[in-house]
């Protein structure tokens, strides 16, 4: 069983029920994802899921949205709730590690440098706000990052696909430039010598029959 919530950003936030459904949740997040952890007390793992397009940038993260994330996981701590303030850590789920020598719910940083950090101080109107949105349901979470990782191919073999054919447009582009200016210089480079020469034959053999024309019609 998942549990789900609603922000007032309108994002969904969720959480498993125990630690047996939080490996599942670590195993099948999304890269959409961005994973919240009680600082050093056993807590629940909450996940908030970002929309298409947003920033996944983790200092981008709307303070407000984050503050939700924030109390709804130390709300969810048994030693965390009790406190009137304590750090939340958080991270993009990709940053997860998972190895097998970690107990079950436990979990790793690919990057320390990756998680960020926020100190929740105890705000029971947001909890109660978040928890009237709340909603249990069982997802099929291996079909749904399945199919997000299918959209994620198609729109990977489309930008290669674009990217080749700019770069098709752009070698066309450059060879034609370059063979026009090839072109042009054959008229419009700077008269040599023997071109000089050859012109003044040219000339000359005109102008000797026109005099030869103009004989001819006084004889």
């Amino acid at each position: 069983m998942v549990f789900f919530f609603t922000s007032s950003h309108g994002h969904t936030l969720y959480m498993g029920k125990d630690k047996y459904e939080n490996e599942d949740l670590i195993k099948y997040g999304l890269d959409l994802d961005v994973w919240f952890h009680v600082e050093s007390l056993s807590s629940a793992h909450v996940y908030l899921r970002q929309r298409e397009g947003e920033s996944k940038k983790l200092d981008d993260l709307d303070p407000a949205l984050l503050n939700e994330c924030a109390q709804l996981v130390k709300a969810n701590s048994i030693e965390g709730s009790k406190l009137k303030q304590c750090g939340v850590v958080y991270t993009r789920w990709a940053n997860l590690k998972k190895t097998g020598d970690m107990a079950v719910g436990q979990i790793g940083y690919h990057d320390i440098k990756k998680q960020r950090q926020i100190l929740v101080v105890k705000d029971k109107a947001v909890v109660n706000d978040l928890n009237r949105t709340k909603t249990e349901t069982y997802p099929d979470l291996r079909a749904v990052q399945e199919e997000r990782m299918a959209i994620l191919r198609a729109e990977k073999t489309a930008a290669k696909r674009e990217q080749a054919q700019r770069e098709k447009e752009e070698r066309k582009a450059r060879e034609e430039a370059a063979e026009l200016r090839s072109y042009k210089s054959l008229f419009e480079g700077p008269v040599t010598e023997a071109a000089a020469v050859s012109n003044k034959g040219v000339a000359a053999s005109v102008d000797q029959s026109a005099a030869e024309e103009f004989e001819d019609d006084f004889m």
